[in-house]
């Protein structure tokens, strides 16, 4: 059973970036969404739909490398299935990257014909690229660009205002803040966004978040468990139990026969964020 936390997350500048979406959109011709492909529904921010209207989608899955392959698989297919084009990419590497003007050429084919029968050949297409602070955002803008063209940060919400940047001769991308949305849908949107550093971790009970991971691994993957803290979860204990039990493993001793949770909840996301639990997603589409 998952354990109860207070998520208050409201970030001053939402409205302003909302704002500033809102008045830009009738300046592009396609919107494309960057997800974190190890949470792709919880980094989605719910408003996106109704603020795109009916410009076309690309959904760019990032952080690939992270994220398991299979599950990454069916996601593709999820959101292909809802009508969205689909670019998996690992912006850090570098690895889809390149794919990323031909899909929105694809994507954008029809206009481009009706440019073209308008006598526009040549006419330059316009992009807005969307994102949660901290996907990875303007990492792949500088992949896609061939240089530095955004500001990149490891921590929440780097970009500010926003900025055009051209990707070749007929492309422009334009950035935008990260935002995430005033309200979370449930207490596990805000945990995986805080688990995969989209929000800081600070604002949360570390341990109960550490706790709560310990069962969405045990549920997903006992084998990360067993391979990384050398025990088998137990179905009968609780997330703290299962924290105690890999504190007792790694020798996190605070006082004869207690253990330290707090510093195994540190290590445990610590080591996700490395990657030292393996390829592991933390919701597939059919949750």
């Amino acid at each position: 059973m998952y354990e109860k936390m207070n998520i208050q997350w409201f970030p001053g500048h939402m409205t302003k970036a909302q704002r500033m979406i809102e008045e830009n959109l009738k300046m592009v011709d396609a919107v494309c969404e960057l997800l974190d492909a190890r949470i792709p529904r919880a980094s989605r921010n719910p408003d996106i739909d109704r603020l795109a209207g009916d410009k076309p989608r690309l959904i760019i899955l990032n952080r690939i490398d992270l994220a398991d392959p299979a599950i990454t698989a069916r996601w593709k297919r999820y959101y292909e299935a809802k009508g969205f084009a689909v670019l998996e990419t690992d912006a850090k590497s570098g690895k889809g990257v390149g794919g990323f003007a031909p899909a929105v050429r694809r994507l954008l084919a029809e206009k481009l014909r009706d440019y073209e029968s308008k006598g526009q050949v040549g006419r330059t297409l316009r992009v807005m690229i969307l994102g949660i602070p901290n996907v990875g955002k303007s990492t792949f803008i500088n992949k896609v660009a061939g240089r530095k063209a955004a500001i990149a940060g490891d921590r929440p919400g780097v970009t500010r205002g926003k900025q055009w940047i051209n990707i070749d001769s007929g492309l422009d991308l334009l950035d935008t803040p990260g935002i995430l949305w005033p309200r979370f849908d449930s207490q596990e949107v805000g945990e995986m966004l805080a688990i995969t550093n989209a929000i800081k971790a600070d604002v949360l009970d570390k341990e109960t978040l550490g706790a709560n991971f310990m069962l969405r691994l045990r549920e997903m993957y006992p084998k990360a468990i067993e391979e990384r803290y050398k025990f088998a979860p137990d179905p009968d204990m609780n997330g703290f139990e299962l924290l105690e039990q890999a504190a007792k493993k790694r020798g996190f001793l605070v006082s004869k026969g207690e253990y330290d949770i707090e510093r195994m909840a540190n290590t445990l996301l610590g080591e996700y964020h490395e990657g030292k639990l393996g390829r592991l997603s933390l919701e597939a589409p059919n949750d």
